[in-house]
């Protein structure tokens, strides 16, 4: 079982499978951790350059804290590669509860669900992988980072663009990546070889995808936004399906 869904800025263009069905997002859920922390610094309540944790804000949403995987002390200096980190945004996570006065699944729900309508969505424990909701509302996301009405333009510009330069690491499930660009909780498609989007994809398209076998892109080259969730894990298949399956997407044609 899939769900898949194409959208412009304004409306949905086609879609496929049950889009009203809740699936797990996994590693997606970051975008909306991401997305929460920029709406608090839009408020004053946070800066990307104070320290949090090892590192600073900058540091954790780009993945260039040093923390590991999910557990430990850091393994890197700040800033002079690319580890991917759960870790990193759950400390993420911690910080920003303590700026807010609130839990941080409250703080995205009150700044970023409730505001765009995303009923469907839940976050009720780590903010970088429990979230679950439907195709339809993950898809009003993705028009939300077309064009933002939440947090200015210029802010999601600088959340889009690569941080700390071309630092190498691994993308989880496609191995070492020379430049493995991340923007402030975004994952950035510049270069990468190989990758989950098709070789048709601007550089500056941007985006996530998940272990659960879920994915949100964002192109705004051709201003486009899509989504996939399904019930299958990640692995083979989605490394087989999904470059063909975007590139067709982003192209307008059946999917």
């Amino acid at each position: 079982m899939e769900a898949v869904i194409l959208s412009s800025v304004d409306k949905v263009i086609r879609n496929r499978g049950d889009i009203e069905r809740n699936f797990r997002f996994a590693s997606v859920t970051k975008l909306f951790a991401a997305y929460a922390a920029l709406i608090a610094v839009d408020r004053h309540l946070l800066d990307l350059d104070e320290e949090a944790g090892p590192a600073t804000i900058r540091h954790l949403l780009g993945h260039a804290s040093g923390l590991p995987f999910d557990e430990g002390g850091p393994v890197s200096e700040p800033g002079r590669r690319r580890v991917y980190s759960n870790l990193g945004i759950e400390v993420l996570g911690e910080h920003i509860e303590t700026k807010v006065g609130t839990s941080i699944q409250s703080w995205i729900e009150q700044t970023v669900l409730e505001p765009l309508g995303l009923s469907s969505i839940l976050i009720e424990g780590s903010p970088a992988h429990s979230g679950e909701g439907n195709a339809a509302d993950l898809a009003a996301f993705g028009r939300e980072l077309l064009e933002p009405t939440l947090i200015p333009e210029e802010l999601l510009a600088e959340a889009t663009s690569p941080s700390f330069g071309e630092l190498s690491g691994i993308l989880p499930g496609y191995g070492r990546q020379q430049d493995n660009a991340w923007g402030l909780g975004f994952e950035i498609r510049a270069t990468k070889d190989p990758h989950w989007l098709g070789a048709t994809f601007s550089p500056s398209a941007f985006g996530h995808f998940g272990q659960s076998g879920s994915f949100l892109w964002v192109d705004p080259e051709v201003q486009l936004t899509g989504v996939y969730l399904g019930d299958e894990d990640f692995g083979q298949k989605h490394k087989d399906l999904w470059p063909g399956l975007t590139d067709r997407m982003r192209a307008g044609e059946e999917f």
